[in-house]
């Protein structure tokens, strides 16, 4: 159902750093990039996130209980996507655990304050 979900940015480079060392620990590379904005993930294939200075020329806000989740192939992957996310600019929001029974998720913010987690459906926790 969902195609591709953008989030805003005040500062491209910053984001596209951030952004490019997550992909590259999900398998994936920039899919399309403009002057305003940059998609990474596979075309045709799984939805994709792309980051944007917002179209009009407003500075970039976090909305308030919005979250963009990145589903990991393992535990381990989330484990590393969370590390990379933190390398890179992010805020922890929750270090990589099981929450609750056959999930495991690790839940940061990129360098602009929007909300993201890796995650994995598990059987019988990580």
């Amino acid at each position: 159902m969902i195609g591709y979900v953008t989030l805003g940015t005040n500062n491209l480079a910053r984001a596209a750093r951030f952004y490019d060392a997550v992909a590259a620990e999900l398998g994936l590379g920039r899919m399309m990039e403009f002057d305003q904005f940059i998609a990474w993930g596979e075309p045709g294939g799984r939805p994709g996130i792309g980051v944007t200075r917002p179209f009009d020329g407003q500075p970039a806000t976090v909305g308030n209980g919005v979250m963009v989740a990145l589903e990991a192939k393992d535990a381990e992957q989330v484990r590393r996507i969370h590390a990379a996310a933190m390398a890179h600019g992010g805020r922890c929001e929750g270090s990589p655990g099981p929450r609750g029974q056959d999930f495991y998720a690790g839940y940061f913010r990129d360098p602009d304050g929007n909300k993201l987690n890796a995650f994995c459906v598990t059987a019988g926790g990580a």
